[in-house]
């Protein structure tokens, strides 16, 4: 009986310490994502940026977006601008918690509603790589497998 009782105390103990370590380490995550994510907008906010290199699924497409300009700005808008066309969109980085990346993912979500070629950058991006001159983006498409990249550059 008492082998019992030690048993089932320890047991208890065990496991009670375990869900002890795994919450620490869910907050860990969500407090390093937190920092990661105010660190990206610092960097995008900080400055114009041209797209330097945009590949959807099985073509390179960059040169529909050349000559533009874009701004990242602190409230969430995303502008385009060339010597005669501005275009509005929208920006923001988030942490995902869709089924399809891990918990910790970062996602760099754009959107514009016109014109069709900047439709195509419409997404929720994964972060290859970022720095204070490079942001480096990928989507790998639910539907056909197909994989698009997208990278910006600190004009």
């Amino acid at each position: 009986m008492k082998k019992n009782i030690k048993f089932s105390l320890l047991l208890v103990s065990f496991l009670m310490l375990l869900s002890l370590s795994c919450s620490s380490d869910d907050s860990t995550n969500q407090s390093d994502n937190s920092l990661e994510i105010q660190n990206i907008k610092n960097t995008v906010t900080s400055g114009s940026w041209s797209l330097t290199y945009f590949f959807d699924t099985d073509k390179e497409e960059t040169s529909n977006f050349s000559g533009y300009s874009f701004t990242f700005n602190s409230d969430g808008k995303l502008i385009a601008i060339n010597s005669s066309v501005t275009i509005e969109g929208d920006w923001s980085v988030t942490d995902s918690n869709s089924n399809d990346d891990s918990s910790d993912d970062i996602d760099f979500n754009i959107t514009f509603s016109a014109p069709s070629n900047f439709q195509e950058l419409s997404d929720d991006w994964d972060i290859i790589l970022y720095s204070s001159n490079k942001i480096e983006l990928i989507d790998i498409s639910g539907g056909n497998g197909g994989t698009d990249y997208l990278t910006f550059e600190k004009l």
